[in-house]
């Protein structure tokens, strides 16, 4: 889960150029848009090395885990592993990455704006990357399989298995098919498949949200958070990059000794 973000920012790292935005429902700013996703890539290195220094378990808090400490909507999947669904999940998740493009593929529009689109697919991606990452690796949460007595106790003290907070995998998928779900209905506002394009969008991350949590990787909480941080993601990004958008802008913010990008809301 965390390799998957910064090789999609490099291999779009390329795309800022002159963009057509004769039919494009959006406008992109170099300076904004670029500083945004190094904001984002800068985050994404910080929560990595934040989940590579976690700390595990040791035996004492491992010894003093209880299912009955677990938030009650959570308790039933306290101790759930699932090697087959932790396997399953993984076609789905990489599977999404790839529905961006090939909605550019298909539509005709979309392939007219195919550089600026890639953009912004970078830009929500590193958002949530951002976000997935530095909630994994400064929150601590067990995993539900810690709970699970009948595997090996390094497994289980893992600092691997101390990140459940929140879904990465669930974040990803929501991010990439509610992008791709966006932008296509800001394409094509009168299509007839806009409504099975939003659903394909919402099932595809509940089924991996379903795998993750059968897998013992994540409890249901974590994955009904990443789906909201994701979905809120793939459709706020492009929102905000509308031309015809007057209640939301990012802007560049500037002082003494820092630098970075306002999100902006107008009532």
């Amino acid at each position: 889960m965390n390799k998957i973000f910064l090789p999609l920012f490099f291999l779009f790292s390329t795309t800022f150029s002159s963009y057509s935005q004769t039919i494009s429902p959006y406008e992109t700013n170099w300076a904004v848009d670029g500083a945004w996703i190094g904001a984002g890539v800068g985050l994404n290195v910080l929560g990595l090395l934040a989940i590579k220094n976690k700390e595990p378990l040791t035996r004492e808090q491992l010894n003093s885990l209880s299912k009955d400490d677990v938030f009650t909507v959570d308790r039933w999947a306290a101790g759930n592993f699932s090697k087959r669904a932790d396997n399953l999940s993984y076609y789905p998740f990489y599977g999404s990455f790839t529905l961006p493009i090939i909605m550019m593929l298909l539509d005709e529009n979309q392939r007219e704006d195919t550089e600026q689109i890639s953009v912004l697919f970078v830009e929500t991606m590193a958002t949530t990357g951002a976000l997935f990452t530095m909630s994994a690796g400064y929150i601590h949460r067990s995993r539900p399989l810690v709970y699970n007595t009948a595997l090996p106790d390094e497994e289980r003290m893992d600092n691997d298995a101390q990140r459940s907070f929140f879904a990465g995998h669930v974040a990803a998928t929501a991010a990439a098919t509610f992008f791709a779900a966006k932008v296509f209905h800001d394409f094509n506002p009168a299509s007839r498949a806009t409504p099975y394009v939003w659903t394909a969008a919402t099932l595809i991350p509940t089924w991996v949200g379903y795998l993750r949590i059968k897998s013992g990787k994540h409890f249901i909480t974590d994955s009904l958070i990443g789906f909201g941080v994701g979905a809120m993601a793939g459709i706020l990004i492009p929102e905000i990059h509308k031309k015809e958008n007057t209640h939301i802008s990012l802007t560049p913010v500037m002082g003494f000794d820092y630098q970075g990008i306002g999100l902006n809301y107008v009532f």
